[in-house]
């Protein structure tokens, strides 16, 4: 049910409509004046207005410019006669969503009103009210408006909860809204990428260091798990983690106590573990790659974030709400997006989820030279990404495959001869071809078959 502001000065048509609106399942407020309706903006603002453009007084496109001004991302309907549809077309164009000619049926005005409520940003979250704990999540979707309600009730807990979800989909807000929410809230969020960060500078990044334990380790370094001491620790994409890592932190979280790397004493952490990835753990620990005590250590309870294609409804609201976090940036007085640009954000694949979408919606808004971004731009943008979108770890990852690879085909499976090639000891090489799963065997050449 959405909240309508209709603006007529014809009493018998201004009934009409409101019964139409009413009879579908709408709230509306009738008025008979441009200045009624600016009144009525003042005291609730609507999720859409519908405005005859003939009123007495200020007409309806100057109302139109005045509601523009002060509310960008309201969508504006106009109702017009045969004699003002030039002006409509050119009010159009500079961001009145649509206009419907006079005498239209009631299966037309439904269907642009249910379009334009499709395609606008609410005035106001509806999903949860308006929650400091989940500030950072932009959402309306029934699929998020559920699992925000779970994450919630779970944040009440101490229990660690894995979040699973594609890349780019939001892991990382919905670990802090959950640490929000939680009695840790006032206490430190410390997250760490588990994939971004070298095995060998992992295990002092997590569990910290004394001065001296190794080469360059010039002074003792507290790691983020003493950091994170009373509130959350994040691990990013946990699938990641080597296995030799696994091992210690299982006994980190057993124990409740770390030990820096060449400490000789235990030191004691309260820290509750929120975990995210985008692998499937279950194939992982089928392979060998990821331990089962650790996964149920850290699965206690399983958060799945939807893809932005499983939360279309979302993407006008994000949309705009990145548009208006980045006017600032680019020092432009941007009004919104043209509705054939709405649609186009809302109807293309988003491979790279959320995180794609505000890369999109940056792009249009320092290329833009309008007010409203149009069309062609948000097609441009659209075009760029590539089918897979990934992050710098991601894209690290797979060129350092790639590196490996490309040596081991050139010395024919000789690892001696690629780790020279690499500037690198053996022992450091076959550990990069042990973390790809990568034998040097598996290039040597054929011998040839004797006739």
């Amino acid at each position: 049910m959405a909240n309508l502001l209709l603006v007529d000065d014809d009493p018998d048509l201004l009934k009409l409509l409101s019964m139409r609106l009413t009879a579908a399942g709408h709230r509306v407020t009738s008025v008979e004046s441009a200045e009624a309706a600016l009144t009525q903006l003042a005291v609730a603002r609507p999720q859409l207005v519908v405005s005859d453009v003939q009123l007495p007084g200020r007409d309806g496109l100057a109302l139109f410019d005045e509601i523009h001004s002060r509310h960008p991302a309201l969508p504006v309907i106009l109702l017009t006669a045969h004699g003002t549809i030039p002006d409509a077309v050119d009010a159009t164009a500079r961001g009145v969503f649509s206009y419907l000619t006079k005498p239209f049926d009631g299966k037309a005005l439904l269907d642009k009103v249910n379009e334009a409520l499709a395609l606008a940003a609410p005035a106001v979250d509806t999903a949860t009210g308006n929650d400091g704990w989940r500030e950072s999540i932009v959402s309306r979707s029934n699929r998020m408006a559920e699992l925000l309600s779970e994450a919630k009730m779970v944040a009440a807990s101490d229990a660690s909860v894995l979040i699973r979800g594609e890349s780019g989909s939001g892991k990382e807000l919905l670990a802090q809204a959950i640490h929000r929410a939680s009695p840790r809230a006032a206490k430190p969020f410390v997250a760490v990428n588990c994939s971004a960060i070298p095995e060998a500078l992992l295990e002092s990044e997590l569990f910290g260091h004394v001065k001296g334990s190794f080469t360059g380790a010039v002074t003792n370094h507290t790691g983020l798990f003493v950091a994170a001491d009373g509130g959350s620790l994040f691990l990013d994409e946990i699938g990641d983690m080597p296995p030799a890592l696994q091992v210690k932190l299982l006994r980190v979280l057993q124990e409740r106590s770390v030990r820096p790397v060449g400490a000789t004493q235990s030191v004691p952490v309260d820290v509750r573990i929120l975990s995210a990835t985008h692998r499937d753990l279950d194939a992982l620990m089928a392979q060998g790659q990821f331990r089962e005590d650790l996964y149920y250590r850290l699965n206690v309870v399983s958060l799945h974030l939807p893809t932005l294609g499983e939360r279309r409804e979302d993407i006008p609201l994000l949309a705009n709400h990145f548009l208006s976090k980045l006017t600032a940036k680019y020092d432009k007085r941007l009004t919104g997006f043209a509705p054939d640009a709405m649609k186009a954000l809302t109807t293309a694949p988003w491979p790279g989820n959320v995180r794609q979408l505000h890369n999109v919606v940056e792009q249009v808004c320092a290329l833009t030279t309008t007010p409203l971004i149009p069309l062609t731009l948000v097609q441009r943008a659209l075009r760029v990404p590539s089918v897979e979108v990934l992050t710098y770890a991601q894209a690290r990852e797979r060129f350092e495959r790639d590196y490996l690879v490309g040596l081991l085909k050139l010395t024919d499976g000789n690892a001696a001869d690629a780790a020279r090639l690499a500037d690198r000891n053996r022992t450091e090489f076959y550990r990069l071809l042990q973390r790809h799963g990568l034998t040097p065997g598996q290039f040597k050449a054929e011998p040839p078959v004797a006739e």
